[in-house]
């Protein structure tokens, strides 16, 4: 699955752990529907010289995603993706904060600057 391959991008200079950056971008391609139920992963040596890391911090992400119940390990048949949610957590939080803005008189671009001064 080669556009998985390219949806996770670890960063560094970023102070998240490598292997939650992993998991986090895993996550919200499973939740977009960008990785679907049934899809096979590649396998995490493959995944970890796309990335740039060791092959053990892409397996932690993994391993973290299996424990959600997201992923399938399976011998011979490698790692599935199982789980479909419906909806990534931050999507839904972002649409409630966006109608509890405009409930409370907000317009989307005072919204918009309000977020790009809390980074």
């Amino acid at each position: 699955m080669t556009s998985i391959m390219s949806i996770v991008k670890l960063d560094p200079q970023n102070a998240m752990p490598l292997h939650e950056q992993a998991a986090s971008a895993l996550r919200r391609a499973i939740a977009d529907g960008e990785a679907k139920p049934g899809e096979r992963l590649p396998p995490a040596r493959d995944l970890a010289a796309v990335l740039g890391v060791n092959a053990n911090t892409v397996l932690r992400a993994l391993r973290a995603l299996r424990d959600e119940g997201l992923l399938e390990f399976r011998r011979g048949r490698g790692i599935t993706v199982v789980g479909s949610p419906e909806q990534s957590v931050v999507v839904a939080k972002a649409k409630e904060l966006l109608k509890l803005s405009r409930e409370q008189g907000y317009e989307r671009r005072e919204l918009v600057e309000l977020l790009e001064t809390l980074q």
